[in-house]
């Protein structure tokens, strides 16, 4: 089963390192979740691989910014990141991505429109789409929101948990709903009218939810979130609620369920482990709730922690595995692994 993957942070992971432009990371090997090799091993013909800043080195750890309670945690928010700081982070991952296309001889290309990603699904090029994660490095008057498109972009993410001049993010808080603050600013509503007019997907993941109904009711693209899971199963703020994923079911569009351990097993303290069944709950439980048609892969490969009975993105027959045992037909599968995020990518590029 060929698998097209709603997101992963190899980029943000490889550009922390000594050689931030060290394409061998993901086309030789790499100690993380993902590399080529082992991708093409897994059946992995593309996905979004995102462009995400990480906070500054003088934003606190998680674990200084985690206030516990008797029921539950939350971690405190980083404050908003500095626009030439993101702009220069977004550069140097974008750089890194084109020069892994460059060094793969051919063998990986980042996908910019149909007839692209087509040819690549077709010919066994690996298929990544640009995805930013986290608007800050667009100004918020969007003057060079056209140059990142013209870099490739064809994917954006409004915010990152962190607040920005385009909305709010969803913090991690269990037990919470998304609820939880303010939707999106002036900026962020023409931000929305600008991706549709280019034709660059929007990404809702990590948005609170008035954010998500903001983008519901001005959107005239099929709804995403690229990496969430269910919160009627996990009460996390992360997570989506049952009429945002009717929303995103009447929009046509898809839900990525993440493989993030807290996420699709949360409890009242942060876990370092869990069955790689609870993601296969949460695929069944939007799939029950909305239809198949509209929920896939989000792993979320080396940005989060994952279940150890998964290790690595070679983990993903295991779970294709678990979809025919749970009762998914081959043709539901298939939509799950990758035809759902081919569709949503049709049904909103504009080439």
């Amino acid at each position: 089963m060929k698998i097209f993957d709603g997101h992963n942070d190899i980029l943000n992971k490889i550009t922390k390192t000594e050689n931030p432009l060290d394409s061998k990371a993901f086309l030789v090997s790499d100690p993380g979740h993902l590399d080529f090799p082992r991708a093409l091993h897994a059946g992995v013909i593309g996905g979004f691989f995102s462009v995400y800043t990480s906070n500054p080195p003088s934003v606190p750890s998680v674990k200084d910014r985690m206030v516990l309670s008797d029921e539950g945690y939350r971690i405190k928010l980083a404050p908003a990141l500095e626009y030439e700081y993101a702009h220069r982070s977004a550069l140097k991952m974008i750089d890194l991505l084109f020069k892994i296309q460059e060094d793969s001889l051919g063998q990986f290309r980042v996908v910019t429109g149909l007839e692209e990603l087509d040819h690549c699904i077709q010919n066994n090029i690996m298929a990544a789409v640009l995805h930013l994660e986290g608007a800050e490095p667009i100004q918020p008057n969007l003057e060079n929101l056209p140059y990142f498109y013209e870099k490739g972009m064809r994917s954006l993410g409004i915010t990152w948990s962190r607040p920005n001049k385009f909305g709010h993010g969803v913090p991690f808080i269990y037990p919470s709903g998304p609820d939880t603050g303010p939707g999106l600013t002036d900026a962020g509503k023409n931000l929305v009218q600008a991706c549709n007019k280019l034709g660059v997907m929007i990404d809702l993941a990590h948005l609170n939810e008035k954010g998500f109904w903001d983008v519901a009711d001005l959107s005239d693209a099929p709804l995403v979130s690229t990496h969430t899971a269910a919160c009627a199963l996990i009460p996390k703020a992360r997570n989506l609620t049952d009429e945002q994923l009717k929303a995103v079911a009447e929009s046509d569009g898809v839900v990525g369920v993440i493989f993030s351990v807290n996420d699709v097993d949360g409890g009242k303290r942060p876990k370092e482990d869990a069955p790689i069944s609870k993601i296969i709950d949460h695929i069944k439980y939007i799939a029950d709730l909305i239809g198949p048609d509209h929920v896939a892969f989000g792993s979320d490969f080396d940005g989060t922690k994952i279940p150890s009975g998964l290790g690595d993105v070679r983990g993903f027959p295991k779970l294709v595995g678990l979809l025919d045992k749970t009762g998914f037909t081959t043709e539901e599968a298939e939509k799950i692994c990758n035809q759902n995020w081919i569709r949503v990518l049709s049904d909103t590029w504009r080439t």
